[in-house]
């Protein structure tokens, strides 16, 4: 569930509380969570509506003018859902990524969910190369990413998601970069011509 730079802007603000998406099936649930650039998202309602449900107060709630923006704004297949939320807080992976003071129960803790990871791939292990991969080519489409390791994109993306889960790297607007916590996990320095120890 993705949402525009705009909008984003006015969740902040308070302005946006309310979405509409059509979907075969809901991507959140009530009582979940999403995570956003802006931060995290509690997700109070997912309801199933027909389009004339969806009054101008609603529209509004959502950043739109009216209703009929509303439905010019969604694709044209799918059930049509309204979600209700409200921002919840920061996300905590941000607060992770800074992080470098790492303890020596932090790296082994690091160390023992990168090989479970690697454990659990049908691919072999993949966390370290990925990793340096992205330290030596940020910013670069995670396309051209996967067809360097000969892999496709959509399952090397889950990957760099398990990644970013532990803080390790970040999201750019293309690809990926270390994070601060990813470059002192891998001893990179931390200039622009960074280098990593050989793995």
């Amino acid at each position: 569930m993705l949402f525009r730079q705009d909008d984003l802007r006015r969740i902040a603000a308070g302005e946006v509380t309310v979405a509409f998406r059509r979907w075969r099936r809901p991507t959140v649930k009530a009582g979940g969570v999403l995570r956003t650039r802006l931060g995290v998202l509690a997700i109070e309602s997912v309801d199933e509506v027909e389009p004339e449900q969806i009054t101008d107060a609603d529209a509004r709630r959502a950043g739109r003018p009216d209703r009929a923006a509303v439905l010019a704004s969604l694709r044209a297949e799918g059930r049509l859902y309204r979600v209700g939320f409200h921002l919840a807080g920061p996300d905590p992976r941000i607060a992770l990524r800074a992080r470098t003071d790492l303890s020596a129960a932090e790296r082994a803790e690091l160390d023992r969910r990168l090989g479970r990871l690697d454990a659990a791939s049908r691919h072999g292990p993949w966390t370290s190369e990925v990793l340096r991969l992205i330290a030596e080519r940020p910013a670069t489409r995670a396309a051209d990413l996967a067809a360097e390791l000969g892999r496709e994109k959509a399952p090397f993306k889950a990957d760099v998601r398990k990644l970013k889960e532990l803080g390790l790297t970040e999201s750019l607007e293309k690809g990926y970069r270390l994070s601060p916590r990813g470059r002192s996990y891998l001893g990179a320095e931390t200039s622009a011509g960074e280098h990593l120890p050989p793995g």
